[in-house]
C-alpha cells in the first residue's frame, strides 16, 4: 500500500487510497426491488441530500445517541486514555468529521499516530487535513477503504510501545446485524494486531416509546430522510415513485432487538425504474435499514464471540448509550 499525494499539498496528512469501485446504484436497486422482500442498501440513503438531512437528525431533540455519546465521551476520555496507555495509535472506522476524536486525542497521553478511515475520500481528507493541522505532534493518516472488508493498516510504529486501538463511535454497529457485527470486530481484531483494543458506542435497549420517536421525529426529518431515496431513484435511475404515495415507517421489532426502517406504498401502484417495471401492493414495504440495541451484557457477549474481552463500559445517567473499551 503507498501513499499518494491526494491532501491538497499537505505534507503533515498521507492518504493510502483503497476506494473501492462503487456498487452500482442501479444494479442494487433492480436487485433489491425485484426480492419478494423487497429491500435497498441503507448506504445509498447518503447521497448529497441524504447526508444533509442526516446531519440535521443528529441534532433533533427525540434523537439522543449523538449528544449522549459525546457527553459520555467529554466526561470518561481521561479514563479510556488511561487504559489505552502512552504512544497508542488510534484508528478510526467510518470517520466521518472526526468530532469525536478530538476527545480522545486531547485526553490520549503522547498519542503517536491517528489513522483515520473512511469510504468517502473528500470529507476523510478534508477531515485529516484538519486534525493534522490541530494536532501536529501526531501523526496522521487517511486511510481510503471500506473498512468492512480486509485491507492493511499503515500504522507508522510497531512493538510493545505503540499500542493500536480502534475507535467506533455512533452506535454504528448497530446497523449491521449480529453477525454482521461479529465479522466487523473479528476484522478489526485481525487488523489491528497482537494486543489491539476497541473503543465501541453501542446504543442500548429501552423504553421502546424513545426509540420509535429518535426514528419519527416531530419534524418529519427521519421520514424526508428516508423518503430521499426515492427522489434519488427518480433522479439517477428515471425512476417513477411518486413520493407523495410513499410513507417512512420506522418500527420496534423486539424479536430482533432492532429498529427497523421502511418506506411503505400508501396504495396498489405500479413504478417504473430504469426500464423495469414493480408492482406495490397497499401496505407493500421496501426495507432500508437496521438500527439494533443491545443491554450490556448482550454487547459484551458479542465482542467476546470476535475474541475482544470486556475491560469497562460507560452509560450516561439514563442509561441510554453506552461506550465499550474492549481488549484484544
Amino acid at each position: 500500500m503507498t501513499a499518494t499525494d491526494e491532501t491538497s499539498g499537505n505534507t503533515a496528512v498521507a492518504l493510502y487510497d483503497l476506494e473501492p469501485a462503487p456498487e452500482s446504484f442501479r444494479d442494487a436497486v433492480l436487485s433489491g426491488l425485484s426480492q419478494p422482500d423487497k429491500s435497498i442498501p441503507s448506504k445509498f440513503l447518503y447521497d448529497a441530500r441524504g447526508s444533509d438531512l442526516f446531519e440535521e437528525i443528529c441534532d433533533l431533540p427525540e434523537y439522543y445517541p449523538t449528544r449522549t455519546e459525546l457527553a459520555i465521551l467529554q466526561d470518561h476520555a481521561g479514563e479510556m486514555a488511561e487504559l489505552m496507555g502512552p504512544k497508542a495509535q488510534l484508528v478510526e472506522f467510518g470517520s466521518g468529521a472526526s468530532t469525536k476524536t478530538r476527545h480522545l486525542l486531547d485526553a490520549m497521553a503522547d498519542p503517536a499516530a491517528y489513522v483515520a478511515v473512511d469510504i468517502s475520500k473528500t470529507a476523510l481528507i478534508e477531515a485529516t487535513e484538519r486534525i493534522a493541522a490541530d494536532y501536529d505532534a501526531v501523526t496522521t493518516y487517511a486511510v481510503c477503504a471500506d473498512f468492512t472488508k480486509a485491507f492493511d493498516l499503515p500504522l507508522p510504529y510497531e512493538g510493545d510501545d505503540f499500542k493500536p486501538v480502534g475507535f467506533f463511535p455512533g452506535s454504528t454497529i448497530g446497523n449491521f446485524r449480529p453477525v454482521e457485527a461479529v465479522d466487523f470486530l473479528r476484522n478489526a481484531r485481525a487488523l489491528l494486531g497482537a494486543g489491539g483494543d476497541m473503543v465501541v458506542g453501542v446504543d442500548l435497549k429501552k423504553d421502546p416509546a424513545i426509540l420509535t420517536a429518535a426514528y419519527n421525529d416531530s419534524k418529519g426529518v427521519t421520514a424526508a430522510f428516508n423518503l430521499n431515496l426515492l427522489t434519488r431513484i427518480n433522479r439517477e435511475l428515471d425512476g417513477t415513485f411518486d413520493v407523495a404515495r410513499f410513507q417512512h415507517v420506522a418500527e420496534w421489532e423486539a424479536d430482533k432487538g432492532c429498529i427497523a426502517s421502511y418506506i411503505e406504498s400508501r396504495a396498489d401502484q405500479i413504478v417504473t425504474v430504469a426500464g423495469h417495471r414493480f408492482s406495490f401492493r397497499a401496505g407493500e414495504r421496501i426495507h432500508t435499514e437496521y438500527s439494533f440495541k443491545y443491554n450490556i451484557a448482550e454487547f459484551q457477549k458479542l465482542a467476546g464471540s470476535a475474541g475482544f474481552a470486556p475491560m469497562a463500559v460507560w452509560s450516561d445517567p439514563d442509561r441510554y448509550f453506552s461506550v465499550h473499551y474492549l481488549a484484544g
